[in-house]
């Protein structure tokens, strides 16, 4: 008899609470979401999950926590379940942390978890790297590219193990924001690190890739990835609402309608206004051979290269010969750790 598939599982009960009554997430504010009507959903978001692969339930095994956090809902829906941590029926965060460190010495085949990017952290605390995960998204912010696009998808990925399909390995980022700092208009992102998941691109979320962007989040994703990156050179920086987030992340003045040179993470002059005098043409073409189309980065929100049906971007120097130099495909950042490769064209050249 082959043994069975040992699934572990966590339900964060809390995730979620915020996003029907608008508190732009869950953390330290479960009780007043609570007051003001919220309901629990999580569970249900992995119960869309496991109903994918309640074909096979007598070929897993669910490892997890008493009650809410997991073996209620195993428990209903007629699966193996093994609970190895005991907690009260009013979770708290810690608890998430306490139930991935007893899960950690299992053994697990995988770990499914349902909550939001404050869930991932908490997993990624205590189990870094050190077992596959995945993620059922049932949070408000689903920044982290650890989670299956939806609860069905990350069902399906598990199914696809379960059939003994060559599921790869793949280490994917765990994001946060500053939730305070969010329902007070400002966007703190920051990477935590890495956690491994089954890398099936169909049903697992690239960090901000496909479906509906948070235009917050992504330009925090993007700032965070320029930011990273900058070190002692010398940056000109374009305009734009784009660069404008990274300066913002800076915390430096921004020139939407010029360039602001920064080097070390400060400004060294700003307000520089149109070079050329003409639209967007703000960098003379002198400069921009002496920069070097190698040292060109660009920045955009995947909403915003969608919006362009395929069009190319447009490089209009008023050097013809320069636009030929410049033409071709770029890596454009549209995410921490995310890039897309994009055109570059001038209509007017043959």
């Amino acid at each position: 008899m082959t043994s069975r598939f040992r699934l572990g599982l966590i339900i964060n009960p809390l995730a979620g609470l915020g996003g029907s009554v608008a508190l732009k997430g869950s953390d330290g504010v479960a009780k007043e979401a609570i007051a003001m009507g919220a309901k629990p959903k999580a569970h249900l978001r992995m119960q869309q999950a496991l109903e994918v692969i309640l074909p096979y339930r007598e070929q897993i095994e669910i490892i997890t926590a008493s009650g809410p956090m997991g073996e209620a809902l195993a428990l209903q829906m007629g699966f193996h379940v093994r609970v190895v941590h005991e907690v009260a029926d009013e979770t708290q965060a810690a608890d998430t942390q306490a139930v991935a460190k007893v899960l950690l010495n299992e053994t697990l085949d995988l770990l499914l978890f349902a909550g939001g990017d404050g869930t991932a952290r908490d997993i990624f605390a205590v189990a870094h790297d050190n077992m596959p995960v995945l993620g059922v998204p049932a949070g408000v912010k689903i920044h982290s590219g650890v989670y299956g696009i939806t609860p069905h998808a990350s069902g399906l990925v598990v199914k696809m193990l379960l059939d003994g399909e060559l599921v790869s390995l793949m280490d994917a980022d765990v994001m946060d924001i500053d939730e305070v700092a969010f329902r007070e208009g400002r966007v703190k992102a920051r990477r935590f690190g890495e956690m491994r998941v089954p890398a099936e691109p169909r049903y697992i979320q690239a960090v901000k890739m496909g479906g509906i962007e948070s235009d917050e989040l992504v330009l925090a994703d993007i700032a965070a990835e320029v930011i990273e990156s900058m070190e002692d050179e010398l940056f000109i920086m374009g305009s734009g609402s784009t660069v404008a987030a990274v300066m913002t992340e800076l915390e430096l003045d921004n020139t939407l309608l010029g360039v602001d040179l920064v080097k070390s993470h400060q400004l060294l002059i700003g307000g520089q206004g149109h070079i050329l005098g003409r639209g967007n043409q703000q960098l003379s073409s002198q400069l921009i051979r002496q920069i070097g189309k190698e040292n060109i980065i660009i920045l955009a929100t995947k909403t915003k290269l969608k919006a362009l049906e395929g069009r190319p971007l447009i490089v209009d120097s008023g050097d013809p010969e320069l636009d030929r130099e410049l033409c071709g495909y770029y890596r454009v950042i549209t995410g921490y750790h995310d890039y897309v490769m994009y055109q570059v064209a001038n209509p007017d050249l043959d």
